[in-house]
C-alpha cells in the first residue's frame, strides 16, 4: 500500500497535533510504503504550504493509494483532489476537536459543511469529536474513532528527586509535587485550578506549572492573587529533558480542563504521556479526556470545575505513597497495552485497507 501523507502541523513547532502528525508519520513505513510532505514551520507558514500542498497532492495522489491528511485544515487538499481525481482516488482524514468546532463563520461554512465532509473517512482521535461532527450533520458513517498514540519509551528514564530539586530550585524534604504540562491553553484550567484548589491543599504541596501560551498572564493573576508564589511553580516552555525528568519524578500529573465555548479537548495525549512513565493522572472527565483516560485503569476522572473532587483525589492519592507508585506501574502497562504506536498504527492500515478494499 501506498500512502501520501499531508501535515501543516509538525515539529520542530511544539504542539499535540505536531506530535501526533510526526509519530504517524514515521511508524507508517512501517506498515506502509509513505512519503510525507510537512509544514515545519508553523501557521505563519500555512498561506504558503497550502497552496504547495495542494499542487502537489494533485500531481502526485495518482502514484498513491489513499492520500492520508494530518488535520481538518487539510480538508480543503483533499476536497479539490477529489474533485479532480473522484472515486479514483481514496481520501483520508484525521480530525481533532477543533477542526470541526474552530469558532469562525467561513471555516465552519467551507470546511466544516463544504470540504470535510466530502473526503471519503475520517478518523476522529476522540468521540466527542465524532459527536461535534453529527451535530454540524456530518454522517456518522464517515467517522471511526481511533486514539492518539504515544511513544512509550520516549519519556521515560532514570531520574531522581535530586533533578527534580534542580529544576525547581528548592529542597523538596517532605514536600508533594503536582505537575500539569503541555500549552496553555484557557480550556486546560490551569488557571481555574490555582484559584480554586491549590489554595486548599496542604501547604507542603508544590504545584509545576510546565508550558506556555495564550493564558500564561491568567496563570500569573491566579498565582498573585492567592498569594502562591511560593508553592506554584510556573517554568514557561522547557527543553524535553526538563519535560522528561518532571513525568518522571513528580508525585501527580493534573489535567484540569474546563468547558471553554468554540474550544475543546480533542485527546489529551499530554495525559498518556504522563502514565507511560507512571505518573498516576488526575483529569477533568471532559471531552477526549475521557477517551484517553480510563478511571481507575490508567488515571482517576473528575467533573470539570468540582473543587472538591479535585481535592479529595489529590489527597488520597499523596497520603499512600506505595498505592500511588502501585497504581503508576499499572498506568503505565496500560499504556503500553493500548496507546503504543504500534498498535494504532495498525489500526489506520486497517481502515486504509477497507476504504481500499470498496472501490
Amino acid at each position: 500500500m501506498k500512502v501520501l501523507f499531508i501535515s501543516r502541523a509538525h515539529p520542530p513547532v511544539v504542539g499535540g497535533i505536531e506530535n501526533q502528525n510526526y509519530e504517524l508519520s514515521i511508524h507508517l513505513h512501517e506498515f506502509a510504503e509513505t512519503k510525507t510532505i510537512a509544514n515545519r514551520h508553523g501557521k505563519k507558514f500555512l498561506p504558503i504550504f497550502l497552496p504547495y500542498a495542494l499542487a502537489t497532492a494533485l500531481f502526485l495522489a495518482r502514484k498513491y493509494d489513499i492520500l492520508l491528511l494530518g488535520d481538518g485544515v487539510m480538508g480543503i487538499v483533499g476536497y479539490f483532489v477529489k474533485l479532480f481525481y473522484g472515486k479514483k482516488k481514496k481520501v483520508i482524514c484525521v480530525v481533532h476537536g477543533l477542526d470541526l468546532t474552530y469558532n469562525s463563520g467561513i471555516y465552519q461554512k467551507l470546511w466544516v459543511r463544504k470540504f470535510i465532509p466530502k473526503l471519503d473517512k475520517l478518523i476522529a482521535v476522540g468521540n466527542e469529536t465524532i459527536r461535534q461532527g453529527i451535530v454540524r450533520n456530518i454522517p456518522q458513517e464517515k467517522f471511526t474513532f481511533i486514539p492518539n498514540g504515544v511513544d512509550v519509551d520516549k519519556f521515560i528514564g532514570n531520574y531522581s528527586r535530586s533533578n527534580l530539586e534542580k529544576i525547581i530550585g528548592e529542597n523538596l524534604n517532605s514536600k508533594k509535587v503536582i505537575l500539569t504540562s503541555g500549552r496553555l491553553a484557557k480550556r486546560k484550567g490551569v488557571a481555574w485550578f490555582v484559584e480554586n484548589v491549590m489554595p486548599k491543599l496542604p501547604e507542603n504541596v508544590i504545584y509545576v506549572i510546565a508550558g506556555d501560551g495564550a493564558d500564561k498572564e491568567n496563570v500569573k493573576r491566579a498565582i498573585e492573587k492567592n498569594n502562591l508564589g511560593g508553592r506554584v511553580k510556573l517554568l514557561g516552555y522547557v527543553s524535553d529533558k526538563v519535560r522528561n525528568v518532571l513525568l518522571n519524578t513528580c508525585d501527580i500529573f493534573i489535567q484540569p480542563n474546563i468547558k471553554v465555548s468554540g474550544d475543546m479537548e480533542g485527546f489529551g495525549i499530554s495525559v498518556i504521556e504522563a502514565a507511560s512513565c507512571k505518573l498516576p493522572v488526575i483529569a477533568a472527565n471532559l471531552e477526549g479526556l475521557k477517551d484517553a483516560i480510563k478511571d481507575g485503569e490508567n488515571g482517576f476522572l473528575v467533573e470539570t470545575e468540582d473543587t472538591e473532587g479535585y481535592l479529595n483525589k489529590i489527597n488520597e492519592l499523596l497520603a499512600d505513597d506505595n498505592y500511588r507508585r502501585e497504581f503508576g506501574e499499572r498506568a503505565r502497562r496500560y499504556a503500553v497495552e493500548n496507546y503504543s504506536w504500534k498498535k494504532i498504527v495498525r489500526q489506520y492500515v486497517k481502515v486504509m485497507k477497507g476504504i481500499l478494499s470498496e472501490t
